[in-house]
């Protein structure tokens, strides 16, 4: 079972321009103007495998988001920097539509290979059929407008709790794009920017702890639309922090993702 989410559209509507205008699932929970940075992934993640071509799997994409990506509009682009028969690089950008550049990233891709069995490491797998249905773990965006956690289905190991410190959710999310399916890998990169917001803390209302950065390594395409994440993150006096998650799917383990976390009071 899972939370029962609003009814959702998709992250973004492309115009006829190119440009993504961002739906109310891709609003972010500190702003009502502008994205969560997983569903700007998705495109960026877009952008790099339409460039390189099927044939090679994009394993890594890292991001450095450099402001806020507006919900009016963005432009995303991704050109190749290497290409052999192994791998594929390509450079990211995100724009907003005055040409200020917002996100800027790389993302890494290899051949797929068959090689038959393969030895491989033991995996504890997560079980979703005994998940229980639960809120998105943030709770409340910092603003009154639809927002990112209210679009997605949520469900929770058994004697889950919401309590500050490491925690692990199974999540079910919009498409990225309307009038287009998302890729295997594109359907990761929102949830790999919640392990910030699946493991804090202290509550938003008490510390921020917006991430600057994603960076995605990705060893196997998930299979299915429900994915897990098991999440910790580490916070220090300093105003610096770091958020580590596993992303599953009903097989095992599929990726890892980490984010650069800045520490901020709330405003008096």
């Amino acid at each position: 079972m899972a939370s029962k989410a609003l009814s959702a559209p998709a992250f973004f509507t492309q115009r006829e321009d190119g440009a993504f205008v961002g739906n109310d699932p891709a609003r972010g929970p500190w702003s009502p103007d502008h994205c969560h940075a997983g569903p700007v992934a998705g495109l960026c993640a877009r952008a790099a495998e339409v460039e390189v071509g099927p044939d090679k799997m994009l394993c890594r994409l890292t991001l450095d988001i450099l402001r806020p990506v507006p919900l009016a509009g963005i432009r995303v682009a991704a050109e190749t920097t290497r290409h052999t028969r192994t791998l594929a690089t390509t450079r990211i950008t995100v724009h907003d539509l005055n040409d200020g550049l917002c996100v800027q990233g790389t993302s890494m891709h290899l051949m797929r290979k068959d090689l038959g069995q393969v030895p491989s490491a033991p995996v504890t797998r997560l079980n979703r059929a005994e998940a229980e249905p639960g809120p998105f773990s943030i709770g409340a965006g910092l603003h009154d407008k639809p927002y990112f956690g209210q679009f997605l289905d949520v469900a929770y190991p058994p004697g889950f709790g919401l309590e500050p410190g490491p925690k692990t959710l199974w999540m079910r999310t919009p498409q990225l794009l309307e009038g287009e399916e998302q890729s295997p890998v594109q359907s990761l990169c929102a949830l790999a920017d919640c392990g910030n917001g699946i493991s804090w803390n202290a509550r938003p209302s008490e510390m921020g702890f917006m991430n600057t950065d994603l960076t995605l390594n990705v060893h196997r395409e998930p299979r299915g639309d429900w994915l897990a994440s098991e999440s910790i993150s580490h916070w220090h006096e300093t105003g610096i922090g770091m958020s580590q998650s596993v992303l599953q799917d009903e097989a095992g383990p599929v990726a890892t993702a980490l984010q650069t976390l800045v520490l901020h009071p709330p405003k008096t």
